[in-house]
């Protein structure tokens, strides 16, 4: 196969997992794929942790056969640019892990909501740890500059919300490329079910093809939309992916250049600890495998008189941890 498909199909993967972290709907950039990716630099493994856990008598020990890549969709505007604090304005609106499955060829993804009640590590005077505060996961990225530090002060926290796991990869985007993705691939049509009436009185019920500051109000807004509740958005991204995988492929059957300058336009807008070589490496691996699940821990939503919280089932949450990322020790 020519290098000129190959790096097509790399981009065309990086590009819509771009996507994914905007809408929550990473099963959609394998329904394009059609070649074989391009090479680069991989990075080297991580070592697991190897604490074993004992639940109901049986001990089980953590996975060493996957890799889990973290996607994080940043509410902010703008291209990525650098707090003058170790605090910023960064909430982390969407937070999913990925999991590849290298023994039976699977992917899982285990997706999170952002009002997820937890202990959250900060970061102090000179970016350094200065302990943890309880409340929403999205608030994990606030500390720090807005890119590394607070990309692994996220990562962190949600390792330690599941119970010490390793977390080999992280990417994140702010959620103003939506726009600009939006409008590469002319605009996505969906069928709005919520009343946006009172945020915005362009986008009506019934299917609609959204343009982009329409598409950004689609996916982020939840305050005065139906219910208000962080799960009713994201049926909404479901419902935006899918309109967007529909419209990206039509634009990618029309020019071969497509891929490559949208990814141009959004590359700004990412904050990663490994570069487009290696993410397209990794992919590489798991290019070809199928979905298993994907999984949102169970819980409870609550209203309090600032915010919304939402309280796992810590029963069930360990339960969905053990599953996915440990096996039984024989």
């Amino acid at each position: 196969m020519s290098n000129k498909k190959k790096n097509k199909k790399s981009t065309v993967i990086i590009t819509v997992i771009i996507v994914l972290l905007c809408v929550l709907a990473m099963i959609s950039v394998f329904r394009i794929l059609d070649a074989v990716l391009g090479s680069g630099d991989y990075k080297a493994e991580e070592e697991h942790i190897s604490k074993t856990v004992t639940v109901d008598g049986v001990d089980y020990f953590p996975r060493q056969d996957i890799t889990v890549l973290m996607l994080m969709g940043i509410d902010e505007r703008g291209k990525v640019q650098p707090s003058t604090s170790y605090n910023n304005t960064g909430e982390a609106d969407m937070v999913a892990l990925a999991i590849f499955d290298e023994i039976d060829e699977s992917y899982s993804v285990l997706v999170l909501n952002r009002d997820t009640m937890m202990d959250i590590r900060t970061l102090g005077i000179g970016g350094k740890p200065s302990g943890t505060v309880y409340g929403q996961l999205a608030l994990a990225h606030t500390y720090g500059t807005g890119l590394e530090d607070s990309c692994e002060n996220t990562v962190a926290t949600v390792s330690d919300f599941l119970s010490g796991l390793t977390v080999d990869y992280y990417l994140s985007m702010n959620m103003d490329a939506i726009s600009i993705l939006n409008d590469a691939v002319g605009g996505v049509t969906v069928n709005v079910k919520d009343d946006f009436s009172a945020v915005d009185s362009t986008i009506p019920m019934g299917e609609v093809t959204l343009n982009g500051e329409q598409a950004l109000s689609y996916v982020q807004t939840r305050k005065d939309v139906g219910n208000q509740m962080n799960i009713s958005r994201m049926d909404r991204h479901k419902e935006y992916m899918d309109g967007f995988v529909s419209a990206f492929n039509a634009k990618v059957k029309e020019s071969d250049t497509f891929v490559l300058e949208t990814y141009d336009k959004v590359a700004e807008y990412i904050v990663s600890d490994c570069s487009v070589n290696s993410l397209s490496s990794m992919l590489n691996r798991y290019a070809d495998y199928e979905l298993r699940e994907i999984v949102t821990p169970e819980g409870e939503n609550k209203l309090t008189e600032e915010y919304f919280e939402f309280h796992v089932d810590e029963k069930e949450l360990d339960k969905l941890i053990i599953k996915l990322f440990y096996t039984e020790k024989k």
